[in-house]
């Protein structure tokens, strides 16, 4: 270190303590920084004992509020327990969901009542296009109902406890083949996974009641089995039945209309080793079923929710509440069920619920008459025995049901062409006696009625006609005509089915929409129908030139009355109806046009008068049993 160095360090100190001696502060200073600090510090002192005060106040408030809550708690455990018995603690809990769910449906099931919430249809949609759901609310009614320790228990009102924690459950499977699906034989060569859920409503002591739930993959049957567990302890021993009550109100799955959904809604049950039976439709009706009972059904048109015995239910009582202009709902069902209680320590009641389409094929599988839900006429036989399973063959070939409409008609007339031709024989024959049957109306006359009926049969006996032969194969025909007209509304297989203007053939087509409603008419125009009409017209005009026999007075007018009277009852109907009726009168005109062109009337005028010529023959039955009737009246006959 050299002299200048050391120079520089002496003068940078001098200067630094000559800086700190000049800037030193005074007496009067340092007194009013001191005064400041003090302030600071009392401020903060302050501060502080303000934050105890409001922490130790807020933990005062919660301890307050806690024994507040802790009190409520305690009264209201003490009321349920009041309230309920052994059953007190279920009554407090939170709800909770769980939802179940295959490739078909979609069932939630909650823990308040252990019941199911709702029921959703995956591949379905509602006239509107929304998810199907065929019941879903807190307002359903699902559970068992009975007396415990002098109380009504209601399980409807009590929390379950979740054997799983997992709020969905999904059943694993492969895909299935279209046209497979809900097909139990096609899951026994493709099986696919199962799922089970249950809840438990504990009343302590090791009793409980307990809901346990199934599904399969592929399968629309949803497996409800109820165990009781320690219940002889706490129900009377002179109970002799448990009742299970089920009940919601049933959302409009369909285009609002009193021929469609409102219809064939109604309750449907099975007696065991009976016939299936229903509760009046559109209309308020209830029963109570004394025998025993395999199945009782929610139905409406296209879907059903149905319970099911393993072996039966002692007694029910059902009813069905119409809600005739509710804009949401069709109606209300209601089932209050017995299940026989036979005070075991442990009991178990093995049900399960079909929630589903009401589609033939899907509910016969099962063999429990299920079809019978679905409202195929009175001649139900030529729906199931024919209709039907031609309808499956060309839909498993087809996939336009236009078209499968058309080949089905064609089919039928095919197959009854042999009874219009001879219908059509019939006509012409008793059109070529038309001069010989004037003849005896003049002859005759009036007065003398029963001496020209009796001529006319002679008549047709020497000419060899049958009078019935024209109506005989129309009387033939007629259960078929019947029997689609119960057909094409119920048929699940035409909902949401399009074709040209038709949306829904299932439901009525429309071209119009009248700003008001015509009496039995309706407020729109259906297309379909006005051309089943203008055909219906056409082929009965064709059908009176064929035909000449002497008819009543009037006759003549109702039979073009007739047409009318349908195009008001039909313009409501399934639009599909009507395009059969339609296809069937276009075919009906195109046969008797061919029949014109290929029979000679002139032909078998001449057979006619060839057979008068021959040898009267013997008096028919027919012709004996009207001169017996014209002889107990005391009326002279014609030699």
């Amino acid at each position: 270190m050299d002299r200048n160095t050391i120079i520089g360090i002496v003068l940078i100190f001098a200067i630094l303590i000559g800086f700190s001696y000049l800037n030193k502060p005074s007496e009067e200073q340092i007194e009013a920084e001191k005064r400041r600090q003090d302030s600071i510090a009392q401020v903060e002192a302050l501060r502080k004992q303000e934050a105890e005060t409001q922490i130790k106040q807020m933990e005062q408030e919660a301890e307050e509020a806690s024994l507040d809550q802790l009190s409520d708690s305690t009264v209201a455990s003490n009321e349920a327990i009041a309230k309920y018995g052994a059953f007190g603690a279920a009554a407090i809990g939170d709800e909770k969901f769980i939802t179940l769910e295959n490739n078909l449906m979609k069932v939630t099931v909650s823990t308040k009542g252990g019941k199911i919430y709702s029921v959703e249809l995956k591949d379905y949609q509602t006239y509107d296009s929304l998810p199907l759901i065929l019941f879903e609310g807190a307002g359903n009614m699902f559970g068992m109902n009975f007396f415990s320790q002098n109380r009504s228990i209601l399980t409807d009102d009590l929390y379950f406890k979740p054997s799983v924690s997992r709020d969905n459950i999904t059943v694993s499977g492969s895909e299935v083949k279209k046209g497979k699906k809900g097909n139990e034989k096609y899951n026994e060569v493709n099986p696919g996974g199962s799922e089970y859920i249950s809840l438990r409503l504990d009343a302590g002591n090791g009793r409980y009641l307990e809901y346990e739930y199934g599904l399969k993959h592929n399968s629309y049957m949803v497996d409800f089995n109820i165990k009781g567990v320690g219940l002889s302890q706490l129900v009377p021993q002179n109970t002799n039945y448990l009742n299970f009550n089920w009940a919601f109100a049933a959302p409009r799955l369909e285009r609002q209309s009193k021929f469609g959904e409102d219809r064939y809604t109604t309750v449907s049950y099975k007696y065991l080793g009976d016939d299936v039976d229903d509760l009046g439709k559109a209309k308020t009706d209830e029963e109570t079923l004394k025998t025993k009972v395999k199945w009782i059904s929610f139905k409406q048109l296209f879907f059903s929710s149905t319970i099911i015995a393993n072996e039966s239910f002692p007694t029910a009582d059902i009813r069905y509440d119409y809600l005739e202009d509710d804009p949401d709902y069709v109606g209300g069902f209601f089932a209050d069920i017995a299940l026989p209680y036979e005070g075991k320590p442990t009991e178990n009641y093995d049900l399960q619920f079909y929630f589903g389409p009401n589609h033939y094929n899907t509910l016969k599988q099962y063999d429990m008459s299920m079809e019978r839900v679905i409202d195929l006429g009175y001649v139900r036989f030529v729906n199931t025995w024919l209709i039907i399973p031609v309808f499956n063959f060309l839909r498993n070939h087809i996939s336009n049901f236009g078209i499968i409409i058309l080949l089905l008609t064609v089919f039928i007339k095919m197959l009854l062409l042999p009874l219009t031709y001879k219908s059509y024989i019939s006509q012409a024959k008793m059109k070529a006696l038309k001069p010989e049957i004037d003849e005896l109306t003049a002859k005759y006359g009036k007065d003398k009625a029963m001496e020209k009926q009796q001529a006319t049969m002679a008549l047709y006996k020497k000419a060899g006609v049958n009078p019935m032969g024209g109506c005989l194969p129309m009387l033939l025909q007629f259960p078929i005509l019947i029997s689609m007209f119960f057909f094409f509304p119920t048929s699940i297989e035409l909902r949401q089915q399009s074709f040209l203007w038709a949306h829904d053939l299932s439901t009525y087509d429309s071209i119009l929409n009248l700003p008001f409603e015509i009496p039995m008419y309706g407020a729109h125009v259906s297309l379909f129908c006005l051309l089943m009409t203008i055909t219906t017209i056409v082929s009965t005009k064709m059908n009176s030139q064929a035909t000449t026999s002497q008819q009543m007075p009037g006759m003549q007018t109702m039979m073009y009355l007739m047409p009318v009277m349908f195009l008001f009852i039909l313009n409501r109907y399934a639009s599909g109806l009507s395009y059969y009726y339609f296809l069937a009168n276009l075919i009906t005109i195109g046969q008797m046009y061919l029949f014109r062109k290929l029979i000679d009337e002139d032909k078998i005028r001449e057979q006619l008068k060839a057979k008068q010529k021959k040898a009267p023959a013997g008096k028919s039955k027919f012709q004996q049993r009207v001169e017996k009737m014209a002889k107990d009246r005391g009326m002279q006959l014609p030699k």
